[in-house]
């Protein structure tokens, strides 16, 4: 199931980020995120030494990632020389079962819902127009990946991020998906618990740095 998992996530992920389809290759993917500090990514679905070290041999550019559903402890033996884990950026792969609750924004905020490209955007602004919290997702037919869910500083601890999450289950739901699947950081990992989200993997960020 977790190799399936990442598959659903590593494709969201590039509707979701408006990048190319990702390219097969025998160990995984590989998406072209174009930005400095991350050329592309690897995803290995179901990554083992082999896998690892046949991905970091095809990967020349520097800022070159994997993403491996596999705790720190794991991916670290398999890595050649140049490449790390980087545990800021390391997480973890989440799921659900998805269901609608009809949330209402919290009081003295205000939501918007837009869909562009096969993705959609929540977003919420408190009374005074400020922005104060977000999240997106892309719809894969029965599954949705749920990505870029954030709440301003000044706007924590309100329940926002609640809000935005069951507000994007509720239109997920409604476009006949039945899955969610997110990466979550170590942070986001509790709200998403709460909201009933089950972790399923690791999620190992390992970076080429030469």
């Amino acid at each position: 199931m977790v190799p399936e998992l990442v598959r659903i996530w590593a494709a969201g992920w590039v509707v979701s980020r408006q990048r190319p389809r990702a390219v097969e290759h025998p160990w995984g993917l590989y998406i072209d995120v174009g930005l400095p500090e991350q050329t592309g990514r690897h995803v290995l679905p179901d990554p083992d030494e082999g896998a690892v070290r046949a991905a970091t041999a095809s990967a020349t550019a520097p800022y070159t990632w994997l993403k491996l559903p596999v705790e720190t402890e794991t991916a670290e033996p398999w890595l050649p020389t140049g490449w790390v884990v980087d545990k800021e950026e390391t997480g973890h792969l989440m799921a659900t079962d998805l269901r609608t609750t009809r949330p209402a924004a919290p009081d003295g905020y205000r939501a918007t819902v837009e869909t562009a490209d096969g993705v959609t955007y929540v977003r919420v602004h408190d009374a005074h127009g400020e922005f104060a919290a977000q999240g997106q997702m892309a719809v894969l037919g029965p599954a949705t990946v749920v990505d870029r869910v954030q709440t301003q500083e000044a706007h924590r601890r309100r329940g926002l991020g609640g809000f935005v999450m069951r507000t994007l289950a509720d239109r997920a739901v409604a476009q006949g998906a039945t899955l969610g699947v997110l990466g979550a950081t170590d942070e986001g990992r509790a709200l998403y618990e709460a909201l009933g989200w089950r972790r399923r993997a690791g999620l190992a960020a390992c970076v080429h740095r030469p």
